[in-house]
Formats: structure tokens, C-alpha cells, sequence
């Protein structure tokens, strides 16, 4: 198909897949769970990190989670006593476990008192240069700045390593995407403009087979290449066809 007929095939995809129904079998419920800004903003962040493997185990996990704070992750970030914490207590999804959940929920409370909460992190890092993947680097600077253990810093993706960022991406879209029943539009102080495709394994094979995008390898390259590609279609929300891409290959085996 020509470029006419490819972006009016995915504009018409994107909007099938951005709608209500999306969200019941997707790790986005989790923060639909909520009606506060910092509960969706916490549960959401942890919720996108914990995103990898089966759908159906990831929110078994991220709800048992939540469920261990009480279903007040806000609360729970920023007042919780230590015995509060052992609450955390075996708690193991994949490679993340009980070391990484009490540093990641313990790190958020610092995010939240002395940084001004994790919007205030990614704006602050947002740069005119790098976009969002300086925001991205300033936050896991920021974040692992508290004395983790060596094991947690893998579960923040390295975008100075040519790291895709998938999960954060994924997040990012979730706070600053407005106009959509599956996105939140929290974050006014990043425009949807800014953001990146979250690219995984699914959105990489489609955009290929497509010719979107030619890298092989699913990297920050390939984040950069592919979003720029969209935004041809849809400068000022590109990230508006990662509905039609994941889509096409987790429900339509594209």
C-alpha cells in the first residue's frame, strides 16, 4: 500500500484498539483501579516496570502488589512505617523480589518529598536536544540515586546504552496521552509530542513487516527511527499509532 493508504490503514487500527475494552486484559487496568493522580502515577510506574511475560501473571503480581499496600500505593510511599514495609515480604514477580520492591517504593518516597513527584523528575529532565530520552536518563540517575542494590538498577532501562526503554515509554504514555479512554492525560508539562514508541518484540515485527521501520534490532535506534516515521502521519501524537501497531500483532498476528 501507498503512504496514504498505510497511515489511513493504521489511523483506522489505532482508533479500533484505543478504546475502552483495550484496558480489560491490559497491565494499563491496574492504574484504572485508581482515582488520584499519585495513586495512578505510583501504581502505574510500578505496574509498567513489572510489564514483561504474560499478561495474565503481570497483573496477578501487580495486583497482589497493590493489594500488600493496601490498595493506597500514595499513601503507603509516603508514610509507611517499617513494619508497614514487611508487608513487602516475598513478594517475587520474575527477576523482581522483595530486595527491588522496598528499594523502588522507598526511592518513590524520595522522588515524592524531595523532588516534587515523578512528573516533576521527567519534565525537569526533558531537554530541547534529546526530548524525552534525556528525561528518561535524568530520571534513572535520579532514581538509583538512593543505594540500591547493584541488582535493582536493571530494572530501569539505560537509554544511555542504547536501552529501548519500552516500559518507561509505555508509562510516559500512559500520564501524558490525553483524548484517550486508555491513556490518562495526567502530565501537562510534557506534550505528547515528545514521547516515543514503547517498542517491543510485537510493535518491532509489525512496523517491520510494514516498512516503518528497518533496524533489526529493537534499541533506542530503532525507538528513534520508528517514531520519527510516525510522526509524519501524526506530528503532534505519534505515539497515537502504538495502539495500531501492538494491536495488529498481539490480537491479529500480523
Amino acid at each position: 500500500m501507498d503512504n496514504k493508504e498505510l497511515k489511513e490503514f493504521l489511523d483506522e487500527k489505532a482508533d479500533y484498539y484505543q478504546s475502552r475494552w483495550f484496558i480489560d486484559d491490559d497491565p494499563v487496568q491496574i492504574p484504572h483501579l485508581f482515582q488520584e493522580k499519585e495513586d495512578i502515577e505510583i501504581s502505574g510506574f510500578i505496574t509498567a516496570i513489572l510489564s514483561w511475560g504474560k499478561r495474565s501473571m503481570i497483573l496477578s503480581k501487580c495486583k497482589e502488589l497493590m493489594q500488600r499496600m493496601e490498595m493506597a500505593p500514595s499513601d503507603f510511599v509516603r508514610n509507611a512505617s517499617d513494619r508497614e514495609f514487611d508487608r513487602l515480604a516475598g513478594f517475587v514477580y520474575r527477576t523482581f523480589n522483595e530486595v527491588d520492591a522496598r528499594y523502588f517504593l522507598k526511592a518513590l518516597h524520595e522522588i515524592y518529598v524531595q523532588y516534587g513527584g515523578l512528573e516533576k523528575v521527567f519534565s525537569v529532565g526533558l531537554t530541547d536536544n534529546n526530548g524525552i530520552v534525556d528525561a528518561i536518563a535524568y530520571f534513572r540517575e535520579v532514581f538509583l540515586s538512593f543505594g540500591p542494590a547493584t541488582r535493582t538498577g536493571k530494572h530501569i532501562a539505560n537509554v544511555r546504552k542504547n536501552a529501548s526503554a519500552k516500559r518507561i515509554n509505555m508509562f510516559l504514555r500512559w500520564m501524558v496521552r490525553c483524548h484517550s479512554p486508555v491513556d490518562f492525560g495526567l502530565w501537562s508539562s510534557i506534550s505528547p509530542a515528545h514521547l516515543l514508541i514503547p517498542l517491543d518484540i510485537h510493535v518491532g515485527r509489525v512496523a517491520r513487516a510494514l516498512g516503518l521501520l528497518t533496524r533489526r534490532a529493537n534499541d533506542m535506534k530503532s525507538v528513534l527511527e520508528l517514531t520519527g516515521r510516525l510522526k509524519e502521519y501524526r506530528p503532534h501524537d505519534p505515539v497515537f499509532y502504538d495502539y495500531a501497531l501492538f494491536g495488529l500483532g498481539v490480537y491479529e498476528k500480523f
